[in-house]
């Protein structure tokens, strides 16, 4: 919806498309300094400040809508996600682990996301509503009230640990650099984490182009109070995928990509609504291969620099995400929305030949290699 906002405050596609590589630029830069700061504070100190910053930004959005304003909004944003990416996935399959139940990640963190993906759909309903009666004020105003409640949602999760299980008499623990060092060397020294981390970052990035599904909508011609609709579709369909991740195993991951991918081009390219039903089975299959992907890069990495890793996977769907806005900026001079999301289905397509070639995946390393 907030693209919309952009929209009708006279900003370009390519302006637009500036904003998100803000955004993304932002959690580029501070992805791996905040997952070394996650591993040795209380990373559920981190989750709850997170919700802070991007209210903020929300509320510079509502009180003085203009491209400064969004910018600053933005790298907010990029803050807030930076300071979560990592510690929460982390934190859940830490506490886990205590639980003697580390294999339950994926049901637990797919069911998790899957709610709040209907939360977002609830959000994304009404809004045509709000919109209708209060304007974007309004809906400024309820985005800022979800991030204080996120704020209540940090505070109550479990943290038994507290900070990284770390030896606090290693002198190699010392301090961030140390845990640095410690991070990139698992990641180079293990072709199963760089694979897992890869696959994740890549998989994950590329859902970037999400953020113009509403400017699709429009290309279809939707009216503004139905554009929220059809969003809600894609949102039904991506809490399907994320809450069967679970289920399954890990060789689907090819199909399932390469389905999603023909789906997404279906529906791109239909020039109707209606295509959007589509493409929400297709971000169906694309949150179920996310989800599991997270599972297995989670099940190969140690508990020391667990935040750290996890956040270069962040680190490099920011990296693909940027990709992906200035691909759409530089195309939006000759193409429209449809023809766009058409060509953002060839990265998934080359993913799943690579992974339904491969022989074999690796086997997942225990913790206690």
């Amino acid at each position: 919806m907030y693209a919309l906002l952009f929209t009708e405050h006279g900003l370009s596609a390519a302006e637009i498309s500036s904003l998100f590589v803000i955004w993304s630029v932002t959690s580029f830069v501070l992805e791996v300094p905040f997952g070394v700061w996650a591993d040795m504070v209380s990373k559920r100190l981190l989750l709850c400040v997170a919700p802070v910053l991007v209210g903020c930004g929300f509320a510079l959005w509502t009180v003085l809508p203009s491209f400064p304003s969004f910018a600053a909004g933005f790298l907010l944003w990029g803050a807030g996600g930076a300071l979560r990416s990592g510690a929460l996935q982390a934190l859940a399959y830490e506490e886990l682990e205590q639980a003697g139940a580390p294999h339950a990640y994926a049901r637990v963190m797919g069911r998790a996301q899957a709610f709040g993906t209907a939360a977002i759909a609830l959000a994304t309903a009404l809004a045509s509503p709000v919109l209708t009666l209060g304007g974007y004020g309004a809906l400024g105003f309820a985005s800022v009230t979800v991030c204080a409640l996120g704020v209540v949602a940090g505070r109550a999760l479990p943290e038994t640990g507290g900070k990284s299980t770390s030896p606090p008499d290693a002198e190699d623990d010392a301090g961030p650099i140390a845990l640095l060092k410690h991070g990139f060397t698992e990641v180079r020294t293990s072709r199963a984490v760089l694979g897992a981390l890869v696959l994740a970052s890549v998989a994950t990035g590329v859902e970037a182009i999400d953020e113009y599904l509403p400017l699709l909508a429009k290309d279809m011609g939707a009216p503004d109070a139905v554009v929220p609709l059809l969003l809600l579709a894609v949102m039904a369909g991506m809490a399907v995928g994320q809450w069967c991740a679970e289920h399954g195993e890990d060789r689907w991951l090819g199909p399932v990509l390469a389905a999603g991918a023909v789906l997404l081009v279906v529906g791109a390219l239909s020039g109707r609504p209606a295509g959007m039903f589509p493409i929400a089975a297709a971000f169906g299959a694309f949150e179920w291969v996310r989800v599991r992907t997270d599972a297995l890069l989670q099940s190969r990495i140690g508990d020391r620099t667990r935040a750290m890793v996890s956040s270069l996977a962040g680190l490099g769907m920011e990296v693909v995400a940027v990709l992906v806005y200035a691909s759409y900026a530089l195309g939006s001079i000759w193409w429209g929305p449809g023809q766009l999301l058409a060509l953002a289905a060839v990265p998934y397509l080359l993913i799943a030949i690579v992974l339904m070639c491969r022989p074999r995946a690796p086997r997942a390393r225990s913790q206690h290699e």
